[in-house]
């Protein structure tokens, strides 16, 4: 009898009405909105301006949200177009099913779009961004927990997460190795590790994106190997434990390279972003300039000192005469 485990929810899905609230969707969007917050902070300590990083959002959610889908329903058609399929459950996303690495691929198409319309750089934009994506996971596995999905191997640990015998590779209510927990962690763990070595070492290019890339695929490639839901296996390796694979090795060797090409960080990641306000993107005097405009105001002569003389009144001066002002104003 196991004395402890994690319950896996009994409905994922909650009615407001005739609205569906489902915990797959809110975990996705809580993670949306916490890597849109972080990495809006990071990129204005980098120099950046406020409403940046939500502007490119725009065109890199959505972006990403499409390519995952692909690349889960390109790597497991089955379900869709195989023997007893529906081709229609492909754009079923609320039921589960987004592979990262096309959530990251089409992804970066859309913040490639995003930055060319801003006339900025897209690699300290992935900088910023970072630690951020990688919180976004964290968050976004709970969904599969939701979905009682993507789950390990049978087991009898405390932590172990019950999966329902509807939802059990085995066709019985089991406890199974909590790879969404895992995974959950790891992601924490890995946007810490960037936070620290960018502020440490001042990553920049791409360098703290490339870390993060490097980070991840180094967990995702033991957390994959555990799970046990279907996969397609090449050489005797599910397909995302050889993504993972190469991933990394291509993060790793881009950080060498990129290091001694490019070594420190951008100076600049947003053109005219350091004549704004502090945050708002806007245009802002500096003081020597606000000091100068006051000087010309009407009023302040006195503070700026008097006036030069009329050129009539000097010629009266020179002439012997009485001052204009002796004699009379003329208008």
């Amino acid at each position: 009898m196991d004395l402890a485990y994690i319950p896996s929810p009994s409905d994922g899905v909650w009615h407001l009405g005739p609205l569906p609230l489902r915990g797959y969707a809110l975990a996705i969007l809580l993670g949306i909105f916490v890597a849109i917050w972080l990495g809006g902070r990071r990129w204005i300590e980098r120099g950046g301006r406020a409403g940046t990083v939500a502007d490119i959002a725009i065109w890199a959610v959505p972006f990403g949200l499409v390519g995952g889908r692909l690349y889960h329903v390109v790597t497991t058609p089955e379900p869709y177009f195989g023997e007893g399929g529906d081709w229609v459950k492909a754009f079923e996303i609320w039921e589960g099913g987004l592979g990262i690495w096309g959530a990251i691929a089409m992804g970066a198409l859309g913040v490639w779009i995003g930055c060319r319309r801003r006339g900025i750089a897209m690699p300290p934009y992935a900088d910023a961004v970072a630690p951020g994506i990688a919180l976004a996971q964290a968050l976004g596995r709970w969904g599969n927990w939701f979905n009682q999905e993507l789950y390990g191997k049978q087991t009898d640990v405390p932590w172990a997460v019950e999966i329902d015998a509807e939802h059990s590779v085995t066709g019985t209510a089991e406890t199974f190795h909590p790879t969404f927990l895992y995974e959950s962690l790891w992601c924490i763990g890995v946007a810490l590790l960037v936070i620290w070595a960018d502020r440490r070492f001042r990553l920049g290019h791409g360098r703290a994106f490339a870390l993060y890339v490097a980070g991840y695929t180094a967990g995702r490639g033991w957390i994959e190997y555990m799970r046990v839901d279907e996969a397609h296996d090449v050489l005797g390796l599910r397909l995302n434990v050889w993504t993972s694979i190469l991933v990394f090795a291509a993060a790793v060797v881009y950080i060498v390279v990129s290091a001694k090409k490019r070594p420190g960080r951008e100076e600049v990641v947003e053109p005219g972003a350091a004549d704004g306000e502090p945050g708002d993107g806007g245009s802002a005097k500096s003081d020597d300039a606000q000091d100068s405009a006051k000087a010309d105001e009407p009023g302040d002569a006195a503070e700026t000192g008097p006036e030069p003389e009329p050129a009539v009144a000097a010629e009266a001066k020179t002439a012997g005469d009485p001052p204009t002002g002796e004699r009379g104003r003329h208008t």
